[in-house]
C-alpha cells in the first residue's frame, strides 16, 4: 500500500531513470491529455510530495501523479517484458534511450504548469519525509479539530503528509490508544511524541523494501494485517473493523488490550462497521 516511505522510493527509481534524460517517448492513456507530447523535452527531476509525485520536465511542466491504493511507476529497460499489470491498466509512459517508466492504475495523473504546482499539493501539511517537516504544525494542525478521531486525523494528508492505513494503525499501537480515541482525548505526553514518533517510522522504512514497525525477528508490523492472530505483546487477538467519515472506509487494527480508548460504534452515519473475516482483505 502506498505511502510516504514507498512513494519516495518510487520517485527515487524514477529519478534516477528519467532525471538528466530527452524522452524519447510520452504518452498519456487519459482523455484529457490523450494528445499531449513531451517527444524531445529533457526530465530534470522527480520529486515526492507527500503522497504525491510530480516529474518536471523542461518548459515548465510537471507531470502529476497520486498512487492512492493500488496505483503503481515500473521501470523497466529496453527490451525487458511489462510486467505491471494489463496493458489496459496503463495510463502513462515515459521514456528515454535507456529506460521506459510505465504508470498502471494512476487514479490521479494531470499535466501542469510547474508554476502551479501548489495548487495540486499547496494543501498538504508538513511532509515527514521531506525538507519543511516540521513537527510543531504538524501537532498544531492536528489539534486543531480535538473532537476528530485520532486514526481519521492521521489519514487527513492536510495534517501532515505520508501516513497511510499502515502507519495509521502501527502508530495507535505504539501510543497505546485506539485510532476512535479522540485528538483532545489522547494524554499531553503521547500527543507531543506523536509527530516524531511518525517520522522515525518513515524514516526507518524510507530505504527497505519490506515496510517493518516491530523490530521482532519474523514479525514486520504490530497490528496491521494481523487480525484475528494474537497481540505480539499481550495475545489477545487483534482486531480489524471499517472507520472512516462516512464517504470512505478504512480497515483499521488494533489490539483491545494494549490500546486504550472507544472501540468503534457500529452502524449509522460515520460509524465503524467491525469485520468478521480474514484480516487479509484489509491489505489490498
Amino acid at each position: 500500500m502506498p505511502e510516504g516511505d514507498t512513494v519516495l522510493q518510487a520517485a527515487r527509481r524514477l529519478h534516477d531513470a528519467l532525471a538528466g534524460k530527452v524522452l524519447t517517448r510520452s504518452d498519456f492513456r487519459v482523455p484529457r491529455y490523450a494528445t499531449v507530447d513531451l517527444t524531445g523535452h529533457t526530465v530534470l527531476d522527480v520529486t515526492p510530495r507527500g503522497k504525491h509525485l510530480l516529474a518536471r520536465v523542461e518548459g515548465g511542466l510537471t507531470v502529476h501523479s497520486h498512487l492512492r491504493m493500488d496505483g503503481s511507476w515500473k521501470v523497466f529497460a529496453p527490451g525487458q517484458r511489462w510486467s505491471g499489470g494489463p496493458a489496459h491498466q496503463i495510463r502513462a509512459v515515459l521514456a528515454t534511450a535507456d529506460r521506459t517508466a510505465v504508470g498502471y492504475r494512476l487514479p490521479v495523473l494531470e499535466i501542469l504548469r510547474t508554476a502551479d504546482e501548489q495548487r495540486a499539493v499547496g494543501h498538504l501539511g508538513p511532509d515527514l519525509l521531506g525538507p519543511d517537516w516540521d513537527p510543531v504544525r504538524a501537532l498544531d494542525n492536528l489539534r486543531a479539530d480535538p473532537a476528530r478521531p485520532i486514526g481519521e486525523a492521521l489519514l487527513d494528508q492536510r495534517n501532515l503528509a505520508g501516513i497511510g492505513n499502515v502507519y495509521k494503525s502501527e502508530l495507535c499501537f505504539l501510543l497505546g490508544v485506539t485510532p476512535w480515541l479522540t485528538v483532545g482525548d489522547l494524554p499531553a505526553d503521547r500527543a507531543a511524541r506523536l509527530p516524531a514518533l511518525a517520522r522515525e517510522l518513515l524514516e526507518a522504512n524510507r530505504d527497505r523494501p519490506v515496510r517493518r514497525t516491530t523490530g521482532l525477528r519474523g514479525h514486520n508490523l504490530f497490528v496491521y494485517g494481523r487480525a484475528p492472530r494474537p497481540c505480539l505483546r499481550c495475545g489477545t487477538s487483534v482486531r480489524v473493523a471499517d472507520q472512516g467519515d462516512g464517504s470512505r472506509e478504512r480497515p483499521t487494527y488494533w489490539c483491545p488490550t494494549c490500546q486504550a480508548g472507544p472501540a468503534p460504534r457500529t452502524g449509522g452515519p460515520g460509524g465503524a462497521r467491525t469485520r468478521h473475516r480474514s484480516a487479509h482483505r484489509g491489505s489490498r
